[in-house]
């Protein structure tokens, strides 16, 4: 790991503009950082260095002329799912990939912004899976303990962030892919209402489950590079109404009714909250408590939300499959789920599409006595590397089930979620909660999620030097528990 501590990507935006700093010299740090890591964390899939450089350039000349955009300047990373300009879109996958020929509407607002793209970040093949790993790219790893998995399927945009390779970037979520990796490398992580960041040229990304969000050390970060993306292609099918996210950190969300759900959804296979994990979401919500939220256990109306899910998973794994160069190159895994989904894709997909408005309704009616959702993002800490990739078919999806069955609803939803750093469990392993709202209601979680993060400063913590594995995590506060169970005396229980 590198010794250097980056700064933050509004603190660059500052020091940019200030001139303090120039572009270039960012860049240059960052790709330094990238390259001294790349053996050992494997973040990336493409790194722009050539590109980067000349963007760096262009952008310090903008600045000395006095302009001024969001993101002048500053270098950031996206996943290896969106299309940028000269660049082949592999997503995790083998074979030859021709180059893209313009941005995604994304990435063409952040360089809109000012943005600089340093590279491509490392993804699982087609986005199906918690961990980053793959015969394309070799393995990705936990910065915490690089014999973990820094999870998936936006494992590499994670580990870019939680080493300090970049300060922000992008990834993608369609079944917790932004929130379990955010969950598992301490990290915030932003998965937005559906179409508030455009998917474009995908109109509907793994018909409609899949949406784009940001990852970054803290919430005034991730919430800049939102704002800085959000925006839609003139033919994107979602366009919800324009917000603003940014200007809600350092809000006072009032005094909120909060719902602590620990059940997981209903799921074909048995998944169980770890004694640890269920610990540190607990001591969240007795600081929650402590700031004068009424907390109390609560488990939304979630029914058999999962029959809903998979059809549009699937047939999205076989759109995917359709394009890629070379089918016999893809995990036998793939294969198997894209034959599922052309078997789904007809008429259960169709009833799935339906269902949501039903599940709209349901689990809406639920936010008429609580205002935020605070669940555990995983069951589990991040599993070894190799643990999850090594395995066949059903096993696969058991050991995912088990590990991660509580992100996936606010995917079939469409509505807003905010991955916050919920401290360590045992060997140093860092995991989250989610923060989970209805349909536009990212302003509210975020002023939820930096409240929280002033008090207890997770964003101070940085992953061991080194990269042999986990060591000490230092610094003050509940954040750093790594004990057992909890009982969590200020939640009210029924």
């Amino acid at each position: 790991m590198v010794h250097d501590r980056p700064a933050g990507l509004a603190e660059s935006v500052r020091a940019l503009a200030a001139g303090e700093v120039t572009s270039r010299a960012l860049v240059e740090r960052a790709l330094v950082r990238i390259e001294a890591t790349q053996p050992d964390l494997n973040a990336f899939r493409i790194v722009r260095a050539e590109a980067a450089l000349a963007e760096a350039e262009a952008a310090d000349r903008e600045l000395a002329a006095g302009v001024r955009r969001p993101l002048l300047g500053v270098p950031v990373a996206v996943k290896d799912d969106m299309d940028v300009a000269g660049e082949p879109t592999a997503f995790g996958c083998r074979g030859d990939f021709p180059p893209a020929a313009e941005d995604g509407e994304a990435v063409r607002r952040l360089r809109a912004a000012g943005a600089v793209i340093v590279g491509k970040t490392n993804t699982c093949e087609l986005g199906q899976w918690p961990f980053t790993e793959g015969p394309a790219f070799g393995e990705t790893r936990n910065p915490w303990h690089t014999g973990h998995t820094p999870g998936g399927s936006s494992g590499g945009s994670a580990t870019a962030v939680a080493a300090g390779l970049v300060p922000a970037a992008l990834g993608s979520d369609g079944a917790g892919s932004i929130r379990i990796p955010a969950s598992w490398t301490h990290l915030i992580g932003i998965k937005p209402q559906r179409g508030r960041i455009s998917t474009w040229p995908l109109g509907e990304s793994f018909h409609g489950i899949t949406v784009n969000g940001t990852l970054a050390r803290t919430v005034a970060d991730a919430a800049l590079l939102l704002d800085a993306a959000s925006g839609n292609h003139d033919r994107d099918p979602h366009r919800p109404p324009a917000l603003t996210v940014a200007d809600a950190v350092g809000r006072d969300p009032g005094r909120l009714r909060v719902a602590l759900s620990l059940k997981p959804p209903f799921t074909a296979v048995p998944a169980r909250l770890l004694p640890e994990v269920r610990a540190r979401v607990i001591e969240l919500a007795d600081r929650l408590a402590e700031l004068g939220h009424l907390v109390e256990e609560a488990d939304p109306p979630y029914g058999r939300i999962g029959l809903t899910f998979v059809p549009r998973a699937t047939a999205g794994i076989a759109d995917r499959v359709r394009e890629a160069p070379d089918p016999a190159l893809l995990d036998p895994r793939t294969r198997d789920a894209a034959r599922l989904g052309r078997l789904l894709g007809g008429a259960p997909l169709r009833a799935a599409r339906r269902a949501e408005a039903v599940l709209h309704r349901r689990i809406g009616a639920f936010f008429t006595s609580y205002d935020v959702i605070l669940a555990p993002t995983t069951a589990a800490p991040p599993p070894a590397v190799g643990a999850l990739y090594h395995l066949r078919g059903f096993a696969t999806d058991r050991a995912m089930i088990a590990a991660c069955p509580y992100a996936w609803p606010w995917n079939v939803l469409g509505w807003p979620g905010v991955n916050v750093p919920a401290g360590f469990v045992s060997g140093g392993l860092p995991v989250g909660a989610q923060l989970l709202g209805p349909a536009g209601s990212e302003p509210l979680l975020v002023s939820v999620a930096a409240q929280l993060e002033a008090e207890l400063r997770w964003h101070e913590l940085w992953p061991p030097q080194g990269t042999g594995g986990a060591g000490e995590v230092k610094g003050s506060g509940r954040q750093n528990g790594a004990g057992g169970d909890a009982s969590g005396p200020s939640v009210v229980r029924p």
